[in-house]
């Protein structure tokens, strides 16, 4: 499957933005779906993930705050973010796994093998 991230942009701390993961491919459903972010000088780590299921997880620092959506039939995968702090700056990823991951692999940047080419998400103070 090939990942297309987009939405990406500046906003104050306290807005709201929505980041877009558009797949192509088939058999879209059965892939587990996860954001990432990375920021500067700083490893990539885990934002939120959706599994092939629909169940959801999320890191702790956005719990409450980022939700993730899919839509198997448009193929795409939301990352809803609100409350956004300074520390979200990041260049966020979307990545793909087929099947379902289980917990101890879906937090892990090698668990996945189709990746996005981030878009950048800058807040301000």
């Amino acid at each position: 499957v090939q990942l297309q991230a987009s939405g990406g942009g500046l906003m104050q701390a306290g807005g709201s933005l929505r980041l877009s993961c558009a797949a192509s491919g088939r058999s879209f459903g059965t892939y587990t779906v996860a954001w990432f972010r990375q920021a500067p000088g700083k490893e990539r780590e885990f934002v939120g993930a959706t599994r092939s299921d629909g169940s959801t997880s999320y890191a702790e620092p956005v719990k409450g705050r980022f939700t993730i959506s899919r839509d198997n039939t448009k193929t795409t995968v939301a990352l809803q973010m609100s409350g956004l702090k300074s520390e979200d700056t990041a260049v966020y990823y979307c990545a793909a796994a087929y099947g379902r991951l289980i917990t101890s692999r879906l937090r892990a940047p090698q668990s996945y093998d189709s990746w996005g080419q981030g878009t950048q998400v800058t807040v301000s103070s």
